[in-house]
């Protein structure tokens, strides 16, 4: 497993770890460069489960759906990766301001990957967890 520092982080090449960048640059090109025209996500938050098949709908789940316009993600304040048998696993932490102040996000996620892309990803998402003055 690598626990990794803000600047190791963009140091890591897993398909896991440039898919953590790439959501906390909002970058919906670069994240959908990352996955397989197949793609099948399930993700659960603190209130739902989501689902989302295809390139495009898995774009909308988390850059309309889960942050906003208005969510500014500052910072990817922590990233861990690991790997067991034909999964990747990947931890990360943003920081975000939204409009009702700052707040922290966790996501865990298991993925796969086919052809080069991401093809099948699971994601459990803490939700916004209020950003204290000791983090």
């Amino acid at each position: 497993m690598s626990t990794l520092s803000d600047s190791q982080a963009t140091e890591v090449d897993t398909a896991g770890a440039r898919f953590a960048r790439g959501l906390a640059a909002k970058d919906s090109d670069g994240i959908r460069d990352l996955l397989h025209p197949e793609i099948d996500v399930r993700g659960l938050t603190r209130n739902r489960a989501w689902e989302a098949s295809g390139p495009d709908a898995v774009i909308t789940l988390l850059l309309r759906d889960w942050f906003e316009d208005s969510d500014e993600i500052e910072a990817l304040e922590h990233l861990e990766t690991d790997a067991f048998s034909d999964c990747e696993r990947v931890g990360y932490r943003f920081r975000v301001d939204r409009p009702g102040g700052r707040s922290l996000v966790e996501q865990q996620v298991y993925l796969t990957a086919r052809d080069g892309k991401i093809d099948w990803m699971r994601i459990v998402c803490s939700g916004f967890r209020p950003f204290g003055s000791d983090q």
